[in-house]
């Protein structure tokens, strides 16, 4: 009889977590192995550009789960081991191999690699103080840097480099966002809820530039940043440099299986890749939209702790016979300083934007719409709202335009009316 090898989840990410757990909780019986290229035991990656570089929690707190918890759920948990080759049959079974030359075999195969920051390709992008931010090391080096720091630029205006801008210009160091396009997150929300952010950071006395074209970062003799030199000339002052230009997916290992690959390693529904045979989840996964509708692209890679968590479960129930179309009502957040975006469903396509509140307080939704049907929403400060509109979403519900910028009413409450009576 052969032995039993089980399942090799390669990525100890949030999704790799996950799929070990809600394997176990689904009744698998089988081994399962979880390796990770990091020293670090698993942990939550969000936190890393806000409270962590504030000072407000410890990279022990952030661990998923504690201690025990792997070896009481038979989970053989492999650290700093990063996975380098495989020898795979058509059956799905192989053996992988790290780059230390540790064999680990397998009857299954799980990609839970996840992503890597963007790089620059910049003359002095090299120098000492030009710093990346995805893992728990960066994270340690970037609020090292800090401490001493005075003119700290952030390059990129998206979620992270702005969380960043935030906790930096609340440890009082002088901040500037240098983004290359012509408003602040604007892949991820419309102009209402940029036009806000440009706003609330400058007025916390962020400077923030627009359509910044950098040509070169600007060093000493010594190989370390003093500034970031623009198209214009000028050179803006900086003792760290934060690059927050996006990430790509580690796909990789997946290109060197034969896997069909996009923008991420291509999926099906069920979390399959293109094998047939090989389990796939997190923000290296290019799926089918979990949300379809017209006007919304047909397949997508999310980035969000919510969907390494879903999909993650997604693949487990597919792996124990129950599989099921992957879908969910996209969520996403965002804290920068004493702002908190929320975000449901996805606005690419929107006809139509709705105010609930005042901006001026620091409190209101954007809610998008196409044809007359709610599809996403922006949340800030107002958790009530969202948490509406991902269950009107989710129950395929609507709130028409006219009446969904009464922020007298509760949108809870327009959704009972409207509900159908069962």
């Amino acid at each position: 009889m052969s032995e039993n090898n089980g399942i090799l989840i390669v990525g100890a990410s949030q999704a790799g977590v996950q799929l070990a757990s809600s394997l176990r909780e689904m009744g698998y019986a089988e081994p399962i192995t979880l390796v990770g290229a990091e020293q670090h035991a698993p942990y939550q990656r969000p936190p890393l550009s806000k409270a962590f570089l504030q000072g407000l929690v410890t990279a022990e707190t952030l661990a998923f789960r504690t201690g025990d918890f792997y070896e009481k759920h038979n989970i053989e948990l492999v650290l700093n081991e990063r996975i380098v080759s495989f020898e795979k049959g058509s059956d799905g079974a192989g053996t992988a191999t790290s780059a230390s030359g540790r064999k680990f075999a397998f009857d299954r195969l799980a990609l839970t690699t996840g992503a890597r920051p963007r790089k620059l390709e910049l003359e002095g992008a090299e120098l000492e103080g030009v710093l990346y931010l995805r893992d728990a090391d960066d994270a340690d080096g970037l609020k090292a840097r800090l401490e001493n720091a005075r003119n700290v630029v952030v390059v990129g205006g998206g979620f992270v480099g702005l969380e960043a801008a935030a906790s930096a210009r609340k440890l009082g160091k002088q901040v500037s966002v240098l983004e290359a396009a012509p408003r602040l997150i604007g892949r991820a929300v419309g102009e209402a809820t940029s036009d806000f952010f440009l706003g609330a950071h400058r007025s916390r006395g962020v400077e923030v530039t627009l359509d910044a074209r950098i040509v070169r970062f600007a060093g000493d003799a010594q190989g370390c940043i003093t500034g970031v030199e623009l198209g214009d000339g000028r050179i803006v002052p900086a003792d760290v440099v934060l690059v927050g230009v996006g990430v790509v997916p580690r796909t990789e290992l997946a290109e060197a299986l034969g896997l069909a690959c996009g923008n991420g390693i291509v999926v099906d529904e069920h979390s399959l890749a293109s094998d047939g045979t090989t389990l796939v989840a997190g923000d290296c996964a290019e799926m089918p939209n979990p949300l379809p509708r017209e006007g919304a692209p047909e397949r997508l890679r999310l980035e969000s702790v919510n969907n390494a968590v879903e999909q993650a479960r997604n693949a487990a129930a597919t792996i124990v016979g129950n599989k099921v179309p992957y879908r969910m009502v996209p969520w996403f957040w965002s804290d920068q300083g004493n702002l908190k975006l929320q975000m449901a469903g996805l606005s690419a396509g929107y006809d139509q934007v709705v105010l609930r509140g005042a901006v001026a307080d620091e409190k209101f939704s954007v809610i998008y719409y196409r044809d007359g049907q709610v599809i996403a929403v922006d949340c800030i400060n107002n958790p009530v709202d969202f948490m509406a509109v991902k269950t009107l979403l989710a129950k395929g519900l609507n709130v028409p335009a006219d009446r969904a910028g009464d922020s007298g009413t509760p949108l809870k409450k327009m959704m009972a009316e409207l509900e159908p009576s069962s």
